[in-house]
């Protein structure tokens, strides 16, 4: 993602703790993000989106509606009978009973795709380097934790709050797969439209860097690289993919480095 020009993004700089049992975690949360706590919602001021954390989680509002991850919306997704069809899950490759091979999301988002890893048996580290994104994520993970049918996946999933551009180059382990989805509108999916989309334009803008990210991943040598890409889209890189899969609005790409850095 790049930089947004001064003075047409605007950014949250307030969390409020709706209720004072929230009052503790909020301002510790507020602290970590460097945002300005406030107990009462009249002391949001101008802004024209701030953070709320409530009994339901952590969420992004903008007085009128809220955003928030909620990984129970891809439950039906998960499903042993649906799972196995997911594009995602069949460009990333099948995993080996009693195996749990490395996938390493470049750029995580609400972790919906990561989850649909996480569920196919791959242990998921995630990357987000938006600060507010990524405290959405977390708290998201957190409540998914709590709720039987997702602690398994979200027990495989691993979230790092930094770019993942210059991490690829420093991985621990090699990933058997690295996935890109460097496209915002796709991304940030989950039924949102109208208002809730442009909300979370003030966060995210489409990556820039998609060349780039794709240059450290494929030199981290993983076993394959899977870009998601408009339907008609060019291949990222101008690299002809090994293969692809498609499906009504997108397709997946699936390059294999040959141990030759680009």
């Amino acid at each position: 993602m790049t930089p947004r020009p001064e003075g047409k993004i605007s950014r949250p700089g307030v969390l409020l703790a709706e209720a004072p049992e929230d009052a503790g975690r909020a301002q510790t949360l507020a602290e970590e993000m460097g945002l300005s706590f406030v107990s009462d919602p009249c002391m949001t001021g101008g802004e024209a989106v701030w953070l709320v954390l409530n009994g339901d989680g952590l969420a992004l509002t903008d007085g009128k509606m809220a955003v928030s991850a909620d990984m129970t919306s891809m439950l039906p997704r998960l499903r042993t009978d649906r799972l196995a069809s997911e594009l995602l899950v069949r460009a990333a490759g099948r995993v080996k009973e009693g195996e749990a091979p490395l996938a390493v999301d470049a750029a995580a988002g609400f972790g919906e795709d990561a989850l649909l890893l996480a569920a196919a048996g791959y242990r998921v580290l995630m990357f987000e380097r938006d600060p507010v994104i990524a405290a959405l994520l977390a708290d998201a993970l957190s409540r998914a934790e709590r709720i039987p049918e997702l602690s398994e996946p979200v027990s495989r999933m691993r979230l790092r709050r930094e770019d993942s551009l210059p991490a690829m180059g420093r991985l621990e382990e090699t990933p058997a797969v690295i996935y890109l989805d460097p496209m915002f509108p796709e991304k940030k999916k989950s039924g949102l439209t109208g208002k809730k989309f442009q909300m979370l334009h003030l966060l995210a803008a489409p990556c820039e860097q998609e060349e780039d990210m794709l240059r450290a991943a494929w030199n981290a040598c993983p076993g394959r690289v899977v870009v998601k890409r408009p339907l008609k889209g060019l291949c990222l890189g101008g690299l002809r993919p090994a293969w692809s899969l498609r499906g009504k609005t997108v397709r997946y790409d699936c390059l294999v480095p040959s141990g030759k850095q680009i």
